[in-house]
Order: structure tokens, then sequence, then C-alpha cells
């Protein structure tokens, strides 16, 4: 059994927003209220980063048209005690698309996490 550390991308549209600032807010504080409803409050819920297909500069992954923003989130947690990577990648997003329905989700990071040998300094 293992440990992961397993990140996720989501694409959360926002309508009615004024600027790019308020639709990050609104995302983050929407995501961040379904994944509490959840008991998931362990799910870090930040903006996704976006590259410039040009330059490769990353900037916030938000993007506006007449008052509807897509916002693009990155989501993290830890998954325990699981068979394989591909396991830990199934349990995240069952558990986070759950609480987020509707939401399109890809997992974009999968990774071991070390786990550190406890010792017993008892004598």
């Amino acid at each position: 059994m293992g440990d992961y550390f397993v990140g996720l991308e989501a694409a959360w549209v926002v309508n009615d927003v004024d600027t790019l600032d308020d639709a990050i807010g609104i995302a983050v504080s929407e995501a961040g209220k379904r994944l509490n409803e959840k008991d998931l409050d362990y799910v870090e819920v930040e903006v996704a980063p976006a590259h410039c297909p040009a330059c490769g500069e990353p900037w916030d992954g938000v993007y506006e048209v007449a008052g509807t923003a897509l916002v693009g989130l990155a989501l993290e947690m830890e998954v325990y005690n699981v068979e394989s990577e591909e396991h830990a990648r199934r349990v995240a997003k069952s558990d986070i698309g759950g609480a987020l329905r509707g939401v399109p989700l890809k997992v974009v990071e999968t990774m071991a996490l070390d786990v550190d040998e406890e010792t017993d300094d008892e004598h």
C-alpha cells in the first residue's frame, strides 16, 4: 500500500463578473464551499497557472468574455493506503468529482509520498 500526492485541474465557470479578480475569488470560494460540504476541507484549492503559447510565461488561468469567466483551478490532495498510482488518481478524482458535480476535472500530477520510518526511542 502506498501514499500519493494527486493534483487535478478543474474548469470553473463564473457568470456575471466585472473583473478577473472577482472571477478568481468567486471560483475559489464556491469550490471550497462545495468541498467543505462533503468534508473534503483537506483539498487545497488555488488558481491553476496557464502558460502563454508564444513565450511560455506563466499567468493566472482565467479568461473572461462578455461577463462570463472560465477559471482554471488547481486542486491538490494526498491519498493514503492505495494499491497504485492509478488507484490514487481514481480515488482523488472520485472524491473531488463527487463534491464538484458537473465540473470538468483532469489529473495533472501524481507523485509518491516519502514515508519516513518512525523509530521507537523509548528505553
